[in-house]
């Protein structure tokens, strides 16, 4: 294959992105495999000298005042309940904006994306207000609940709905089935890439989420992995001990890690398969 000018820049360009976004990220896994004398007293070697699991042991041992472990699995609870929770109504609401003729329908849909157009940031505190009134600080549905009607969601999966031609939908109903055996017989299996990529974004937001977490949990054994890391730095007083905090880290960043190796087939699939969707 000949390189052009513009794909040699592209190239270039993009070998330097990938850079920048890995070698800060190589560094803090072997960080994490350091002793903190040999942190603190090496300075800056990519390469452990002596390899030790003694920063994993020390977080994944503490049950008092960073449990690690109750956060992981509070974590996984709310990123696995909220993603399924997403995919059933995103799914639903996609197909009623696009196979079921209703007054309004497409005046309501745009009203929806308008919505979206504010910074959610400025939904925080009505959001908190209305989590206490229900009681919900401190529990998980305090972050399963926010966020299950994604409006950009729903716009995405509407988008790839409309590619579906409603001869299907015709055809079952010849057949005698009704709107939810459409939606659950012929509608869902031919959507499942674009919900693969619905469910790789839903589970990688809800599980890196910072600030949402921070705001409605003050119990420390209720915490998710994220808001709980920032407990790190100060539980040794003034010290900070690097490799805990780089152990725990790479500890965090298993899970999306893992879910973007195995889903990554999935996600080309429904990239390639978008390109023929009628917007």
């Amino acid at each position: 294959m000949k390189l052009t000018k513009s794909k040699t820049v592209a190239y270039i360009f993009l070998i330097a992105l990938t850079v920048i976004w890995v070698v800060p990220l190589i560094f803090g896994i072997f960080t994490s495999f350091k002793s903190e004398t040999e942190i603190s007293a090496v300075g800056f070697k990519l390469l452990p000298i002596h390899w030790t699991l003694g920063n994993y042991v020390e977080v994944l041992s503490n049950t008092t005042n960073a449990p690690m472990l109750k956060w992981y699995v509070n974590s996984i609870i709310i990123s696995v309940t909220h993603t399924v929770l997403v995919l059933i109504i995103v799914s639903l609401a996609s197909y009623g904006y696009t196979r079921i003729k209703f007054k309004g329908r497409d005046l309501l849909f745009w009203v929806l994306m308008s919505a979206s157009m504010f910074p959610s940031v400025v939904n925080i505190i009505p959001t908190y207000k209305i989590v206490d009134s229900l009681g919900w600080v401190n529990t998980v549905w305090s972050c399963i609940v926010p966020g299950l009607g994604g409006v950009a969601n729903i716009f995405l999966v509407r988008q790839f709905m409309l590619g579906i031609p409603m001869e299907y939908d015709e055809s079952a109903k010849m057949d005698g089935a009704s709107d939810f055996t459409i939606y659950s017989r012929v509608i869902l299996p031919l959507i499942k890439p674009i919900l693969t990529v619905v469910a790789l974004f839903t589970f990688t937001g809800s599980w890196n989420d910072f600030l949402w977490p921070s705001i409605v949990f003050n119990d420390i054994d209720k915490m998710t992995v994220t808001a709980g890391l920032q407990l790190l730095k100060g539980i040794y007083g003034d010290y900070i001990k690097v490799g805990s905090l780089m152990s725990s880290a790479v500890l965090a960043l298993v899970p999306t890690f893992l879910l973007f190796l195995f889903a990554q087939k999935y996600f080309m699939e429904s990239m390639s398969l978008s390109t023929g969707v009628k917007g």
